[in-house]
């Protein structure tokens, strides 16, 4: 798929925002699109089958094996890949879209699709969200189990054991959000966005808190607690 922008056009910021399951990623990305004006949020296209009230163009394009693999032959997908069986991809499309509104591009996806838009957009804007321990993702992976009428221990031990696997990568992120609070992790990420549109924007100015707040969540200013919370999964040693 050729690329439709014209010339004048510049891709505004990607936000890059990933977290295992369970971790709130999906209501503190809702919110943030509601506070903050000029983002638009690219919802992912995936072979798997819809969950509990899932539905196809709210939370996922859900779509067939054949009908995805023939999206990658098109080259439609700025990122893609095969997670635990099923295929999750971005479509193009989203941040051509985006760019010609002028709005930044916000993409939910996970740690493989993360590293495989950083390599294409090294300037994009990385965000992990992380549980606050592995009792407190257990205990909201229960609750969504339950709410999706899944009652099997081995989805739910499973579903633990992807999570660990996923926050294995959390040093390869920007900035690293605890959602411990809601509110205030509504807050940080708010702060991260205005934070990063700061950068890029000389004109803009912004409230020496909110600069402040997203400082805070910077990688090397939240480490030793992401270790903390790493090590609560049994993972040793904690990735530097």
């Amino acid at each position: 798929m050729g690329n439709r922008m014209t010339g004048n056009q510049k891709p505004g910021t990607v936000f890059i925002i990933s977290a295992p399951s369970g971790s709130g990623k999906t209501t503190l990305t809702n919110r943030l699109l509601s506070l903050v004006p000029g983002l638009q949020f690219s919802i992912s296209y995936t072979t798997r089958e819809p969950r509990g009230s899932e539905q196809s163009g709210r939370e996922y394009f859900f779509v067939s094996r054949e009908e995805f693999e023939k999206m990658i032959a098109h080259h439609e997908f700025l990122e893609y890949a095969n997670v635990f069986g099923n295929y999750y991809g971005t479509a193009r499309r989203f941040l051509e879209e985006a760019t010609r509104a002028g709005k930044d591009l916000v993409l939910d996806i996970d740690v493989q699709g993360a590293q495989q838009v950083k390599d294409k957009m090294p300037e994009a804007v990385s965000i992990f969200i992380l549980p606050p321990s592995r009792e407190v993702l257990e205990r909201r992976l229960r609750n969504r189990s339950q709410a999706e009428n899944v009652t099997s221990q081995e989805v739910i031990r499973r579903r633990l054991e992807e999570a660990a696997r996923e926050i294995e990568n959390y040093p390869k992120y920007d900035y690293i959000l605890v959602n411990d609070q809601l509110e205030e992790s509504i807050d940080q990420l708010k702060a991260i966005v205005l934070a990063e549109r700061a950068k890029r924007n000389p004109d803009v100015s912004l409230d020496e808190d909110v600069l402040a707040k997203a400082e805070a969540s910077l990688l090397p200013n939240v480490r030793e607690r992401a270790r903390q919370i790493f090590e609560s999964f049994g993972l040793t040693p904690a990735p530097q």
